[in-house]
C-alpha cells in the first residue's frame, strides 16, 4: 500500500512538469484569423512573385527584382528589412527553345533547356542517334561516331503516370501513417560516394560532347502527360569546367517517338535553336531578410522563410512562390492586427535553395555557426551542397540568441501539421499551438524527421528547424519542377489557412516565456 500511494504521489508531481500545458493566445488567435481571411493579401503577394516578376533562377536578373521587391513590400509594411549577399556564380535565362522535328517529317517537338546549358549558334540540324553514354567505356566506343549528331541520352521511358493519381490531400488514415516514427538508415555515405563518381564523369563527358563536335543531347522528362521536368547543370554556374553541349529536356511521349522510330529503321533528323544570356558582372545571390521587432525580448528571434528562387520553366508557384506569399502574408496579418511579439520575428527568403540550401547555408555559417573549411581535395571536387560534414562545429553569438527557424515549402497545398525532427520536446508545444485550428484540418504533429529543403542547414548546427506537413495536391504528380509550376494551381483557401496558422505559430514561438526545447548538439559520427 505504501508503495501504491508511493507511485500515485511521484506521478502526480512529475506529470504536470512533463506534461505542463503549453499557453495558447487565443484572443491573438482570434484576431490573426479575422485578418488572415477577411483581409488576406496572400494571392496578390503570390501573383507578384510569380507572374509579374516570372521564374527566379538564382543569379538571374529576375531573382535580383525579386528580392529587391519583397524588401521594398516588407519595408512598406513598416517593418526593417535588407538583403544579403553570398557568392554564387554566373547568372542565366533562357530566350528561345524550340524544336522541330524535319523528317520523316515536321512537327514542333516539346524541349525545354537545363539551367546553365550552353546554347546553338542559331538553328542547327542534325540526325537523331541513340547512344549510351554513361561510362568512359562507352566514350571510347562513340568515339568518332557522333559528329553532328543530336544524341537521346536514354532509352524510350515506360509511362507510369497515365493510371496515378495526381492530385492528393492527406487523409486520417495517411496523417495516421505519418505520426509512426520509422527507425532511420544510413545511407549518407553511399549517396556521396555515388555523386562523387557521378561529378567526375560529367566533366569528362561535356569535354567529350564538345570534342567529337555533337550539336545537342536530349533525355526524357521525368514527368509524363506532356509535362517538362528540369533542373540544371549547377556546375556551369561557376565556369570552370566544359560547358558541354546544349542539354535539353522533352516531353516522354515526343522522346519515346523519336526512339520507336530509330527502332524501325527510320532516321529523324531534328532542328533545334535555343538562345541563352550569362551574366558574369554580380556573380552573387540574395536573401531577403525582415523583422518584426519585438519587445521585452527583442534581442531573441524566431525565424521563418522559404525559399524565393525557382527553376526557368515555370514560374515557381507551388515550389516556392505561393509559400513565400504565405510567410510575407504571416508577417503582414501580425503587423496590421497589431499584435507586436516578444521576441524579434524574422522572415528570410532565401535563393540558391535549388543548388544545395545556399542562401541558408550562407545565413547558418554568417550568423550562427561556422564549421572548417575542407582541406580534402576529393571533397573541392564536388558541389558545396554534396561535401561531408567537417567538425568541429563553433557557434557564433547568434546561435544562442535564435528560438526557431520554421520552413514551408511542400507545394501550394495547406498546413495540415509539423515535422518534430525527433525533437519530443516540442511536440506537446506543438499540439497546443495546433488544437486552434482543428477546424481548418491542422492537427498533426510527427516525431518523424523529413528532409530536403531550407530548415536542414539550421538543424545541422544544433538550432531547432521545422518544416510544416502541407497537402501534397498536385505538387510531385505535375507541378514539382515542370513548365506547369505556376499561378494557376495556386488554390486561394490553401495559401489563406497556411499564411494564418503559420502567423500563429510564429507570435506563439515568439511569447514564449522560454527558448524552444533543443536537442544535444550534433555531434562528430564515430567511426
Amino acid at each position: 500500500m505504501r508503495r501504491l500511494i508511493s507511485l500515485v504521489f511521484s506521478l502526480t508531481v512529475t506529470l504536470p512538469f512533463l506534461y505542463a500545458e503549453e499557453p495558447v493566445d487565443l484572443d491573438a488567435v482570434t484576431r490573426i484569423r479575422n485578418e488572415g481571411f477577411r483581409h488576406s493579401q496572400v494571392m496578390d503577394l503570390a501573383w507578384h512573385i510569380t507572374e509579374a516578376i516570372g521564374p527566379r533562377l538564382t543569379g538571374s536578373p529576375q531573382s535580383l527584382q525579386a528580392h529587391e521587391w519583397t524588401k521594398t513590400t516588407f519595408e512598406e509594411w513598416g517593418l526593417e528589412a535588407w538583403l544579403e549577399d553570398y557568392e554564387f556564380g554566373r547568372g542565366w535565362v533562357v530566350e528561345r527553345a524550340q524544336v522541330r522535328m524535319l523528317s520523316p517529317y515536321v512537327q514542333p517537338l516539346k524541349a525545354l533547356p537545363e539551367a546553365w546549358t550552353t546554347g546553338t549558334v542559331g538553328p542547327v540540324q542534325g540526325p537523331v542517334v541513340r547512344a549510351n553514354l554513361e561510362s568512359e567505356e562507352d566514350l571510347e566506343e562513340w568515339s568518332g561516331k557522333l559528329q553532328g549528331a543530336i544524341v537521346l541520352l536514354d532509352d524510350a521511358e515506360e509511362p507510369e503516370q497515365v493510371d496515378a493519381v495526381l492530385f492528393e490531400r492527406w487523409d486520417e488514415e495517411g496523417l495516421e501513417e505519418l505520426s509512426q516514427y520509422d527507425i532511420p538508415g544510413d545511407r549518407r555515405g553511399e549517396w556521396r560516394q555515388r555523386m562523387l563518381k557521378r561529378f567526375k564523369f560529367w566533366e569528362k563527358l561535356a569535354a567529350y560532347l564538345e570534342e567529337e563536335g555533337v550539336l545537342a543531347t536530349i533525355e526524357p522528362s521525368s514527368r509524363d502527360n506532356g509535362l517538362v521536368r528540369v533542373t540544371g547543370k549547377r556546375s556551369n554556374k561557376d565556369g570552370d569546367r566544359p560547358l558541354g553541349v546544349p542539354a535539353l529536356l522533352m516531353t516522354t511521349e515526343h522522346y519515346n517517338r523519336l526512339v520507336r522510330l530509330l527502332d524501325k529503321g527510320l532516321e529523324p533528323e531534328l532542328e533545334i535553336d535555343v538562345a541563352v544570356r550569362w551574366f558574369e558582372e554580380d556573380g552573387k545571390g540574395y536573401n531577403t531578410i525582415a523583422d518584426l521587432e519585438g519587445s521585452d525580448l527583442a534581442d531573441q528571434i524566431v525565424m521563418v522563410g522559404g525559399h524565393l528562387d525557382s527553376w526557368h520553366t515555370g514560374t515557381g508557384a507551388t515550389d516556392n512562390g505561393g509559400n513565400c506569399a504565405v510567410v510575407m502574408e504571416a508577417l503582414r496579418i501580425l503587423k496590421d492586427a497589431g499584435l507586436q511579439p516578444r521576441r524579434t520575428i524574422r522572415a528570410a527568403l532565401w535563393s540558391g535553395e535549388e543548388q544545395g540550401y545556399m542562401g541558408s547555408r550562407d545565413y547558418v555559417k554568417r550568423h550562427l555557426a561556422t564549421r572548417p573549411e575542407t582541406t580534402d581535395p576529393e571533397q573541392l571536387a564536388l558541389p558545396t551542397f554534396a561535401r561531408e560534414q567537417t567538425w568541429p562545429i563553433e557557434p557564433l553569438p547568434g546561435h544562442s540568441a535564435i528560438s526557431a527557424y520554421f520552413n514551408i515549402d511542400n507545394g501550394g497545398g495547406q498546413i495540415r501539421g509539423i515535422y518534430a525532427q525527433e525533437n519530443a520536446a516540442v511536440v506537446p508545444i506543438f499540439e497546443a499551438w495546433l488544437e486552434p485550428f482543428d477546424d481548418l484540418g491542422a492537427d498533426n504533429v510527427t516525431m518523424e524527421n523529413t528532409s530536403g529543403t531550407d530548415h536542414q542547414p539550421f538543424g545541422w548546427v544544433g538550432v531547432p528547424g521545422f518544416q510544416f506537413i502541407q497537402d501534397e495536391m498536385d505538387y510531385m504528380g505535375r507541378t514539382h519542377h515542370t513548365n506547369v509550376d505556376t499561378y494557376d494551381h495556386l488554390n486561394p483557401d490553401d495559401l489563406k489557412k497556411s499564411a494564418v496558422i503559420l502567423a500563429s505559430f510564429i507570435w506563439h514561438a515568439a511569447n514564449r516565456d522560454e527558448l524552444m526545447p533543443r536537442k544535444p548538439m550534433p555531434e562528430e559520427p564515430k567511426d
